[in-house]
């Protein structure tokens, strides 16, 4: 072996497999008892309702996009416990910074519904955040939301605010430049971020053994020197800790924590995707199994904490909320482009003010 070789094979770094994170097995029993999260009955009902309002309202906007009362609509199904345990774990002082598809965590941080509706149908209104809502429009560009996150990370340590900042994306999102970027920035300054990734095991429709090499994404921490996490996504208990743990972690400047939340989405990527060209019904029927609400619903029904007649209270409830609010939607004043001009400038440019003109005429 020359001398190169040995440098190389010397500086080498093997790290051992992570083990997911898991809290309530699928059959919705505690299996890490000393890992459960400090939650009231009342906590566990209201994380429970907000699952299965969201569910609901996600099978209503599948059909809204069909009947083209929403635009770009990304399905959430499958994700309620990484999105709704996620956010329960914050304070509402804590910013969101989301992808398109995290409009259930905005809309429980405070972002009225019917605004989520009006960003799906691309109207400004659905991007003017309410005063005190503690989050940013969702980003459509895949991982810019994470420099977004790190540069709110670093106005709070600057200001000694003892908040954290999330940001979320897809395990396609983690191959990004941001993403990267994003990491090494909060691992040199110890920042107040967490970094949440639902990897859902594909990128659209490549699987996420092609696109990256890496044992996992929560690997990647090492390198930027910060936590690192793999865990259960369809446990919504594992997520609370995961993310509580973090954000502790954050407010007391030890800096930032890598989340991989292994997950599966049971519907497709987008509207306009076909998953079954890259999905098998056997891969789709060993995830239904993990539902990440049939799981919570058998333990809190052997809790005595949830019933039947609750799940159908909360369907009502999530149902007539969407018909109002994408009633609400509907109302709002169609943009115009000499509207949306005068909303970017406090002082329109003189060949703004033509373009103006013209559309007017």
């Amino acid at each position: 072996m020359n001398k190169a070789s040995e440098v190389s094979h010397a500086h080498e770094v093997k790290v051992e497999d992570v083990t997911p994170l898991s809290i309530l097995s699928p059959d919705g029993e505690i299996i890490n008892e000393d890992l459960m999260p400090d939650l009231s009955d009342d906590d566990l009902k209201e994380i429970m309702r907000r699952m299965v309002f969201t569910r609901t309202w996600d099978e209503r906007a599948v059909n809204l996009g069909r009947q083209s009362r929403l635009g770009f609509y990304a399905p959430v199904s499958g994700q309620e416990a990484s999105m709704i345990g996620s956010e329960y774990a914050l304070d509402k002082e804590d910013f969101i910074c989301p992808g398109y598809r995290d409009i259930p965590q905005l809309v429980w941080h405070g972002l009225p519904l019917y605004q989520a509706f009006l960003y799906s149908r691309g109207h400004q209104h659905g991007g003017q955040i309410p005063e005190g809502v503690n989050v940013l429009m969702p980003q459509i560009i895949i991982g810019a939301q994470i420099l977004h996150a790190t540069g709110i990370g670093m106005a709070f340590k600057k200001k000694g605010q003892k908040n954290v900042v999330i940001t979320y994306t897809g395990d396609g999102g983690s191959s990004e430049g941001d993403f990267y970027e994003g990491l090494n920035f909060a691992g040199v300054f110890k920042l107040p971020v967490i970094y949440f990734v639902q990897n859902n095991g594909y990128a659209i429709t490549t699987p996420f053994a092609k696109q990256t090499a890496a044992a996992s994404i929560a690997h990647k921490s090492v390198a930027a020197g910060i936590s690192g996490v793999q865990i259960d996504g369809m446990d919504v208990l594992a997520v609370i800790k995961a993310v509580r743990d973090a954000a502790e972690k954050g407010r007391s400047g030890e800096g930032a924590t890598l989340i991989e939340a292994l997950t599966y989405r049971f519907r497709p990527h987008s509207m306009s995707d076909d998953a079954s060209k890259y999905r098998t019904k056997e891969e789709e029927s060993e995830w239904a199994a993990k539902d990440p609400i049939e799981r919570f619903r058998k333990f809190l029904n052997k809790k005595g904490l949830w019933s039947e007649e609750d799940d159908a209270r909360v369907k009502e409830e999530a149902k007539a909320a969407v018909a109002e609010h994408i009633k609400k939607a509907e109302k709002i004043e169609k943009m115009t482009v000499p509207g949306l001009i005068d909303s970017m400038f406090e002082t329109t440019p003189p060949h703004l003010e033509e373009q103006k003109a013209y559309y007017k005429s």
